[in-house]
């Protein structure tokens, strides 16, 4: 079946979003954005920029990959020795943001990240394709490189080098978890006037949930 991701726009705008529309859990109205992000064969869904800030004050933005999330936050891998990486590692405060823009949706979301048990990005990093496995090696990511031609070198040696065998997991790359602290839900509307909601952890952990002005 043909999915026009217009016409779902145009559904969810004249919809709406209000507060009887939330669920209480967060996680739980993310899973129902995202799988109607999926449903509407939008380009990567899983795509979310990532703001990092380094000790200065200046922030950098890149996209990233969600591959994984649950209670317990939102998962995205890279190498541990990358710029954004180092800048976590520095200050680990992160925004991020799902930019839906075909369906006229965001998501934002603040919080702390921290890396994932190597147990875990082992057990991730076992399901990426190889060629990808390879890469996690060979790119010194973040890094100045002479030419591309040095890159495809470094492949491959990499593949030469795990060429029987599994490719193990590199002890410099692996996964952060971004354990949220606020997260706001944001549904475009006619001449502006948009619907946003933010559910922020209390004092005792419990989310509240606010209307914002658009």
């Amino acid at each position: 079946m043909n999915i026009n991701p217009e016409a779902v726009r145009q559904e969810l705008m004249a919809r709406g979003l209000s507060r009887a529309d939330l669920d209480p859990d967060p996680i739980q109205q993310f899973q129902g954005w995202y799988e109607t992000a999926i449903g509407s064969d939008l380009p990567e869904p899983n795509g979310m920029s990532l703001c990092t800030v380094d000790t200065s004050g200046q922030p950098s933005v890149r996209t990233v990959l969600l591959k994984l999330y649950d209670q317990r936050g939102f998962v995205f891998f890279t190498n541990y020795e990358s710029h954004k990486a180092r800048e976590i590692d520095r200050n680990p405060q992160v925004a991020m943001l799902f930019p839906w823009v075909a369906l006229a949706r965001q998501v934002q979301i603040r919080g702390r990240a921290e890396r994932i048990p190597t147990a875990e990005s082992l057990a991730y990093f076992a399901t990426r394709p190889r060629g990808s496995q390879i890469g996690a090696w060979s790119s010194p990511q973040s890094r100045v490189i002479g030419s591309r031609s040095l890159l495809e070198a470094k492949v491959a040696e990499i593949a030469r080098k795990f060429a029987h065998g599994e490719v193990p997991l590199p002890d410099f790359w692996g996964g952060y978890r971004v354990v949220p602290e606020m997260i706001e839900f944001w549904q475009g509307r006619e001449s502006r006037l948009h619907d946003r909601f933010s559910y922020t952890r209390d004092d005792r952990g419990d989310w509240r949930i606010e209307r914002l002005a658009p």
